[in-house]
């Protein structure tokens, strides 16, 4: 069982600054909490860096206690990140890798979305985002897929289970423009797209989504994600098992031109 995703260093840094600077200027955390408009508890969140430190909360404590900017300095440090912290070791062989296999088997792969295909997971998130990080979130992912022009040599191969396509994202006409996109994204000739079908489906494919990614030193990885979990694999025998069970997962979707056959339909039936 996997721990639970825990807050940024930062949130912990700048909240333990916070209090320290309280403490040095003999200002308690129910004063604090008055002149910021927040409750206590939400103060004690903050310091403790439970929660995220508020531009507010910042702003009020350089005041009181006469900190000359300095707490107001940590903002730049609060910033949102671009991917969540489990993947990031995955984001960045990602944009280098020079092939890429991925099998996705509930939503359309990331590197194929739409903005606001992007937007309606995102801000569908649970616990809910707050909208600056969703900003940066879907910003993020909107900079991923530049790789797939900007790099026509690297060759990617997606195969995408039925059920990705069923689950409706936002509503019909986000559904079908996203379909749509898929249409034009699988033009290029780098990219190739197929659709794995409910009755074709085998096991390996009920176990979750997976990446396979070749990197400029041809050194083969595979990286395999959950729920606020992902795994970067670069152990040959692991690797091997996932290329096998990818390998087994394409040989029973539909062919490109199926495919293509398939999405239109799909949409049509919106």
């Amino acid at each position: 069982m996997s721990a639970p995703a825990q807050p940024p260093m930062a949130w912990k840094y700048c909240g333990d600054q916070i209090k320290r600077w309280r403490e040095q200027a003999g200002v308690t955390r129910e004063q604090l909490s008055q002149a910021a408009s927040y409750d206590i508890e939400s103060v004690r969140s903050m310091e403790a860096g439970r929660r995220k430190p508020s531009f507010k909360l910042l702003s009020t404590a350089d005041e009181l206690c006469n900190a000359r900017g300095m707490l107001l300095g940590a903002q730049d440090f609060l910033k949102p990140e671009k991917f969540p912290s489990y993947s990031k070791g995955f984001t960045q062989a990602e944009s280098e890798a020079i092939a890429l296999q991925a099998y996705a088997s509930l939503v359309i792969p990331g590197l194929l979305q739409t903005e606001e295909y992007a937007r309606e997971l995102i801000n569908s998130a649970y616990p809910p985002l707050d909208d600056e990080t969703v900003e940066v979130r879907v910003a993020g992912r909107m900079q991923r897929q530049e790789r797939l022009r900007a790099a026509p040599t690297t060759m990617y191969g997606f195969v995408i289970y039925e059920a990705s396509f069923r689950a409706i994202v936002g509503n019909a006409d986000v559904m079908k423009r996203q379909l749509s996109h898929l249409l034009t994204v699988g033009k290029l000739r780098n990219v190739s797209i197929q659709v794995l079908p409910i009755d074709r489906a085998a096991r390996a494919a009920l176990d979750g989504p997976m990446v396979l990614l070749e990197t400029p030193d041809h050194e083969q990885l595979a990286y395999v994600e959950g729920q606020y979990t992902g795994i970067l694999y670069a152990d040959p025998e692991r690797v091997n098992v996932i290329a096998q069970r990818h390998g087994m997962i394409r040989m029973q979707a539909l062919s490109i031109e199926e495919s293509v056959a398939f999405i239109r339909r799909t949409a049509e039936e919106l």
